[in-house]
């Protein structure tokens, strides 16, 4: 059991982190009307949200590696 959740949370902790990263580099484009793009105003908080709690997860995940 505890092998199992020791994975569970270093892939959830990956998926996070790179979740994260990729919100960060590739923003949504709110409107698109032929050559012109407007891209949306975003504020980048979730995305680094999601990268702490993905840390935090990795973190957990090797401290049960260890016991």
């Amino acid at each position: 059991m505890k092998n199992t959740l020791k994975v569970v949370l270093l892939l959830v902790g990956a998926v996070l982190i790179g979740y994260g990263i990729y919100t960060i580099l590739f923003p949504h484009i709110s409107l698109e009307n032929g050559t012109d793009k407007v891209i949306a105003e975003s504020d980048s908080t979730q995305s680094f949200a999601m990268i702490c709690l993905g840390i935090l997860t990795l973190v957990c995940g090797i401290a049960f590696r260890k016991r």
